[in-house]
């Protein structure tokens, strides 16, 4: 009898058996941190533990913004905001009080943070994740380092907070260090969701997360307010039109 075929028979057969930290690749992971329901059961059966992991660096990368990323937020900052502080950090649009309170999230936990540069709000970033004075934070980069994706992926390992690094679509091919990284494109009544990376195996198909009320809107790249919603046309001019944070 061979070594190999000795070292066989000595150890236990591990099927059936649990062994914390220890997955296997063809299933899904089981997360060593909280998480929280997406609130779309769907979405939920493709994540590991059923949801967003707490204490890890989350990329959602967009095909453009404003295309319902933030109403895909909104289950989890709703629930958030009722006791935890949640800041956004260089969003590409000017948040709207009355938009997220219409959501069902708490304003008076709402934080805006707008930086004049790109490593100012990485440094706001990692510092917040550092303190864990917040429940959530969200972030918006174009253009993030490998050094720096690491710094954050280290912060956020270090406290128990919930954390989305928001980044263009280009870069899905690119390394990351995030524990889970999905792709949103704009689909017709919500977004399609392409999950890049989880714990597990490759996800085999597309998701559709329908999104109630999703509104048409137009994107002023020149400008720093909200987009603005068109429900039906009309010739007011765009500046007394509601704005939404999408």
């Amino acid at each position: 009898m061979s070594f190999l075929q000795q070292a066989k028979e000595a150890l236990p057969d591990a099927r059936g058996l649990d062994f914390p930290g220890v997955w296997r690749a063809n299933e899904l992971a089981v997360s060593r941190t909280a998480t929280c329901t997406t609130g779309f059961d769907s979405f939920d059966d493709e994540l590991p533990s059923r949801g967003w992991p707490r204490s890890a660096l989350i990329e959602l990368l967009l095909q453009q913004p404003g295309i319902g990323e933030m109403q895909l937020l909104k289950p989890v900052l709703t629930q958030l905001s009722r006791t935890q502080k949640i800041v956004l950090i260089q969003p590409p649009y000017l948040p709207q009080a009355m938009a997220c309170k219409s959501w069902g999230i708490n304003i008076h936990n709402l934080f805006w943070i707008k930086t004049a540069r790109t490593s100012d709000g990485l440094w706001a970033a990692e510092q917040i994740l550092k303190n864990g004075c917040c429940g959530a934070v969200i972030l918006w980069q174009a253009n993030v380092r490998t050094e720096s994706l690491r710094r954050l992926h280290l912060a956020a390992q270090s406290t128990d907070t919930w954390f989305w690094l928001m980044r263009p679509l280009t870069v899905a091919m690119d390394p990351s260090p995030a524990q889970l990284r999905v792709a949103l494109r704009p689909a017709a009544g919500g977004v399609s969701l392409n999950i890049v990376k989880r714990r597990g195996p490759g996800a085999k198909q597309l998701l559709f997360i329908p999104l109630a009320d999703m509104p048409v809107s137009r994107h002023y790249p020149d400008q720093e307010n909200a987009p603005v919603v068109m429900r039906t046309p009309s010739p007011v001019a765009a500046r007394s039109d509601t704005t939404l944070l999408v």
